[in-house]
């Protein structure tokens, strides 16, 4: 990525403005980094304020009932029981706390998922990496770390509390970015960190199970956030990285494909596209510099820059507001068709091979479709789940959904052979145009999963916050106003 500073004036600003205190946001033996944004904020209030106003993003956007397709495509993975749209950094940590994909634990050693699942939601998360260790951190599952990551996304994930500098506080970017070797994190300019802060969590990721013996003795696996940019950023380089070490994030539940599930490769499109390239960074468009009076800072409410043209495309581009947003909607507009057309064809492709495997079809018979399925939904979902990738790279978005949707009709038309074989070859897969067909298509028990999480969020979650508080840790202004939203009845 090309080195290039865009806004020279606006880093000279932003640098004094950090700098212009000398607080150290650390406890005492200078360990315990600061969690509580609330207190960073005091001597940086307009930053503070603004950071704020990410609580504004507050409605909850049902995806599955959107797009009933994706239940049956991630059936047997969390994401078929409740995937709603990103709101703003102020709910990420209360998102993943009530969503049915962390479950509903009884205590800190139960619960479906493993303690990784808070690693890009709070600034708890480099402060228990400090105190712990990576290893021990990683350990055990999700509601082992309930009563100590209580403070969302803030400050102290991107900010080093001795200077105020941008820095990387998860060192699996660090080592994902030498991996990779054309940006080693030792040669990263300070308009270079203003896109790595962002990439720690806008990033594919997977969970490379690491086994260390504990100072007791005790031999333990640790669950450690890892980039697999071994090969490369592009979609293939990464499906390549996973394949060669036979790795799968689920089993699917009706096709039996070994999957593969994207996070939120926001990072790796963003370098691909016309912006990346010409070495702007993620700041410059979704963190604008902005006045207040006299005074200029940095906006830390993070958000679309179409909701501040003004401060963001207009910097650069000549053209009206209304311009941008037309241009924006018909590339978003074109990356709908084609990810459409991806979920039906991927959801049947998975119908199809659950048809074929029900009708006695052999191992062999059955490896190069479920290769196919697997590819396929592999590139739709690194093509669209970092949700901005269609502006970000639209022609990289489109190419990588055009071949995803290669994939998945490959595997239906080998499909259709096996299905004739096996005296199915009329075989028309079932209805799922609701979200509720398709759960109770995959056989997901919808209404129990809801009744333990609400046990769960008025039982367990109020004890995790109250435990907190006693720790000194828990930041009741960063919750200030918060109502309970769920896609589901609370």
């Amino acid at each position: 990525m090309k080195k290039i500073m865009v806004f020279p004036l606006l880093m000279v600003v932003l640098l004094s403005v950090m700098l212009c205190t000398g607080t150290v946001y650390a406890a005492a033996d200078g360990k315990e980094i600061e969690s509580r944004s609330s207190k960073w904020g005091k001597d940086y209030p307009l930053q503070y304020k603004s950071y704020m106003e990410t609580s504004k993003s507050d409605d909850i956007r049902d995806v599955l009932k959107e797009s009933p397709a994706l239940v049956v495509m991630w059936a047997g993975y969390g994401f078929s029981k409740d995937y709603n749209a990103p709101r703003g950094h102020y709910y990420a940590l209360e998102d993943n706390i009530n969503s049915l994909r962390t479950g509903a634990p009884l205590n800190p050693q139960t619960g479906p998922m493993p303690t990784p699942c808070w690693t890009c939601k709070s600034p708890d998360v480099p402060r228990l990496i400090n105190k712990l260790g990576e290893n021990d951190y990683y350990t055990g599952k999700w509601a082992r770390h309930g009563g100590e990551v209580v403070n969302t996304i803030g400050c102290g994930d991107c900010h080093n509390p001795q200077d105020m500098e941008l820095t990387v506080t998860r060192d699996y970017l660090k080592r994902g970015l030498d991996a990779e070797g054309s940006m080693p994190y030792a040669k990263a300019t300070n308009q270079d960190m203003r896109s790595l802060v962002c990439a720690q969590c806008h990033a594919e990721y997977y969970f490379n199970k690491t086994p260390w013996t504990n100072k007791n003795g005790e031999a333990l696996t640790a669950n450690v956030v890892t980039y697999p940019w071994d090969n490369g950023f592009a979609a293939e380089d990464v499906e390549a990285y996973y394949d060669s070490r036979n790795f799968k994030d689920w089993t699917h539940k009706l096709s039996k494909t070994p999957m593969l599930k994207a996070q939120h490769p926001g990072f790796e499109t963003f370098i691909t596209g016309a912006h990346g390239k010409k070495g702007l960074s993620c700041a410059d468009c979704h963190m604008p510099s902005v006045k207040d009076g006299d005074e200029t800072y940095t906006s830390h409410n993070v958000s679309s820059p179409l909701d501040h043209i003004e401060d963001t495309c207009l910097n650069c581009h000549s053209g009206t507001e209304d311009e941008f947003k037309s241009t924006v909607a018909t590339k978003l507009a074109r990356k709908n068709e084609l990810s459409d057309i991806a979920t039906d064809v991927l959801a049947r492709a998975h119908l199809e091979a659950a048809k074929a495997w029900e009708l006695g079809a052999t191992e062999p018979e059955m490896a190069p479709i479920l290769q196919d399925i697997r590819h396929g939904q592999w590139r739709w979902d690194y093509s669209i789940a970092a949700h901005g990738s269609f502006f970000h790279a639209p022609e990289e978005t489109l190419r990588v959904l055009g071949s995803a949707i290669n994939k998945a009709q490959d595997a239906r038309v080998k499909l259709r052979v096996v299905l004739a074989k096996y005296n199915a070859a009329d075989y028309q897969a079932p209805d799922f145009s609701t979200k509720e067909k398709a759960q109770a298509l995959i056989g997901m028990p919808y209404d129990k999963l809801v009744d333990e999480k609400n046990q769960f969020i008025n039982g367990l979650k109020q004890d995790w916050f109250k435990e907190s508080e006693k720790k000194g840790l828990y930041d009741e202004e960063s919750r200030k106003d918060m109502t309970l939203k769920t896609s589901f009845p609370n």
